[in-house]
Order: structure tokens, then C-alpha cells, then sequence
């Protein structure tokens, strides 16, 4: 199979769908490996890396396109790479469709197969593609709401851990999955006073016995929000319905009970943002203010550290990339109901019901469409 990747031109998007290391071992599964030149930049990868991979340069993306049966890469596909795809092309990256009709739309007249990295499941339930992303962003959260908090950036100017004689931030973190816990950590980690929202109790004792006491927990309702917001210097929105748009916790009325420079960081942003307020914004400008509450909604945080996020990102997905390029999707798929359940799009048709709920469109099942 001719596997391509191009270059990320979502703005300020630096990481690249296929490491070297990926790119040697697709070749030597018999697969041809083609590069966008300069797409792995960003991430430290540079063209003769690849090329000592393996894998061939190619100069543009439009040729990547026209040539691979396999499109690899890290964010959706932007209005002009979605023209490129072709009926019967694999596309297989993050798509997050819920709060993207337009996308959604052009993929499904495009007649690709989208696979969405953040839909593919695991035995236990997790979302392993997702996860390292997760880990990444929820580790980046307080440190970018720090920067927020600080009165140049329009924050409250408050420290994290504080000082003697001085008490730490506030945060609050609404999620305790896979970025809320690593929000928790570098946030509890910096100093601050963090107390973790969740609607399951066992994960709530998870987080009581993994902090020892370094963190509060709560059973997450709008009333213990409604006490708790009014003293909070920063909150992360890390609540997570796979595939579907993320609920708004925080509506616009209660920012009225927040302090002015108060900070909100939604983690959600890709599948429509947990807050009323939330807009997505970009690395060149993170940050905007509502009713004196600062917002950092960046909608790819893991860009910001790009190796790192490349990196990890890649070790998670080569084992399904090799499946899909050894198999084709549809053997892949048949035999691996995890990686089917990250089918999205199909011929023309929406295979994933959290979206088609998100966005009033007819779903096929994707096992109806792995027949068809």
C-alpha cells in the first residue's frame, strides 16, 4: 500500500502523522512511504531522516494525495486538503466531526474512508489513541492557564503555589479522566489547591488514593459548581463523551460569579468546547476575555510541544496504521472491533451515531457499511 503524509497546515499545527521510525517500519512491512517535504520540521524530523527511513520525499501535497491509498495525518483535514480526497481513499487521523458539520459534510461527499483516532477503542473501554494527546494536553493545561493568570496576559495575577503568607491558586478541574488526572498532577505538582470534579464514584476513589490527600475530589453537579466557581482563580474543562460534542458546563450567566481574571482552559475545545463562551483559538492567539473571565481554547494544545506530541501520538497509532496497510480496512476492521469502531465516514455515508445525533444526519451502522 503507497502510504502518504503531508504536511499539517492547520495554523500553528507543528507535529507530523508519520515518524522516521514509523515510515522503516511500514517499509518493511512492503509498504511505500511518502513524505510531504519539510512535514516532519516541526517536529525535528527533517527530510533525510525519512529518507534514511525509507520512505520517499514527495513535493507537495497535492501529490501525496493524488498518489497514496493512505492518507496519514494529526488534525482534521482543512476545506483544501478535504477536495484532495478521493472515493475509496483511506483517511486516518483525528477528525472530532460532532461540531463540524461542514467537515463532516465535505468527507462524506468525498467518498473516503475516515478512521478518527479519537473513536478507536480498547479492550477495557479507554480511547488509546486519544490518550497520549490527552496526557499531553491535560499536563499542558495549568501550565498555559499559569501564563493566563498572570496580570500581563490579562490573568488576576496569582502564583500557583504561592508563597509564605500567601495562599496558591484555586483550580478546579472537571473531568477526572485521562486529562483531568494529568491536569491534577502538574497543577497539584506547580503548588495549587486542586480539587477534581467527576460523576463516578469509583473514579473519584481512584483520584482520592492516587493524590494521598494532595487534591480534593467532588461529586460533580451544577450546585457544588455553583459554590465553588465564585472562588476559583482557574478552571479546566476536561470532560470527554467519546465522539460526541462535549456538554457545556460553565454557562455565560455564571461568569458573573467569578473573579475578573479569572482563568477558564478548555481541554473539550476539539469537540465544541465545555463551556457557553468557548471559542476555538490558536497558538499565535490563545487567549480572550468574556465578562472579565480569561479563555484559553487552543484547539490543538499538543502542537505547542511538538516532538513530544509527535512521538507519542506515533507509537500509539502505528500498530493500527500497519494493521489497515497489511489488510486493507475492511479485513483490518472485520477482525478488530476497536479499530472498527473508529470508522467515521464510508461512501458517502456516516458510520458514527454520536455524531449523526450531534448533527442531525442518518448514521449506517459501521458493521452495515463493512459489508457494503
Amino acid at each position: 500500500m503507497k502510504i502518504g503524509c503531508p504536511k499539517e497546515i492547520k495554523p500553528q499545527e507543528f507535529r507530523v502523522g508519520i515518524t522516521p521510525n514509523a515510515a522503516q517500519e511500514a517499509v518493511a512491512h512492503g509498504h511505500e512511504v511518502l513524505i510531504e517535504t519539510g512535514a516532519g520540521v516541526g517536529s525535528g524530523f527533517d527530510d533525510a531522516a525519512y529518507e534514511a527511513a525509507g520512505a520517499h520525499i514527495i513535493g507537495s501535497a497535492e501529490e501525496v494525495f493524488a498518489a497514496a491509498d493512505m492518507i496519514v495525518k494529526v488534525k482534521e483535514p482543512q476545506a483544501i486538503e478535504r477536495k484532495m480526497l478521493r472515493e475509496g481513499q483511506i483517511l486516518f487521523t483525528y477528525l472530532h466531526l460532532a461540531p463540524d458539520p461542514e467537515q463532516t459534510r465535505d468527507l462524506m461527499e468525498s467518498g473516503c474512508t475516515a478512521i478518527a483516532y479519537e473513536t478507536v477503542t480498547d479492550r477495557s473501554g479507554g480511547l488509546p489513541l486519544l490518550a497520549p494527546m490527552s496526557e499531553v494536553a491535560g499536563r499542558l493545561a495549568p501550565q498555559v492557564g499559569a501564563w493566563t493568570l498572570q496580570k500581563a496576559n490579562g490573568g488576576r495575577g496569582v502564583l500557583m503555589g504561592g508563597v509564605p503568607g500567601v495562599g496558591p491558586a484555586r483550580v478546579i478541574v472537571i473531568g477526572g479522566g485521562v486529562v483531568g488526572i494529568n491536569a491534577a498532577r502538574v497543577a497539584a505538582g506547580m503548588g495549587a489547591d486542586v480539587t477534581v470534579l467527576d460523576r463516578s464514584l469509583p473514579r473519584l476513589s481512584l483520584l482520592d488514593d492516587l493524590f494521598m490527600g494532595r487534591l480534593k475530589t467532588g461529586y460533580s453537579t451544577a450546585g457544588l459548581l455553583d459554590e465553588l466557581l465564585p472562588h476559583a482563580d482557574m478552571v479546566v474543562g476536561a470532560v470527554l463523551i467519546p465522539g460526541a460534542a462535549a456538554p457545556k458546563l460553565i454557562s455565560r450567566a455564571q461568569l458573573s460569579v467569578m473573579k475578573p481574571g479569572a482563568v477558564l482552559v478548555d481541554v473539550a475545545i476539539d469537540q465544541g468546547g465545555c463551556f457557553e463562551t468557548s471559542k476555538a483559538t490558536t497558538h499565535k492567539d490563545p487567549i480572550y476575555e468574556v465578562d472579565g473571565v480569561m479563555h484559553y481554547c487552543v484547539a490543538n494544545m499538543p502542537g505547542a510541544v511538538a516532538r513530544t506530541s509527535t512521538i507519542a501520538l506515533g507509537n500509539a497509532t502505528l500498530p493500527f496504521m500497519l494493521a489497515l496497510a497489511d489488510k486493507g480496512w475492511r479485513k483490518a476492521c472485520a477482525e478488530d472491533e476497536h479499530l472498527l469502531n473508529g470508522l467515521n465516514v464510508h461512501a458517502g455515508k456516516l458510520t458514527y451515531f454520536a455524531v449523526g445525533k450531534a448533527l442531525g444526519i442518518d448514521v449506517v451502522s459501521p458493521s452495515v457499511a463493512l459489508k457494503s
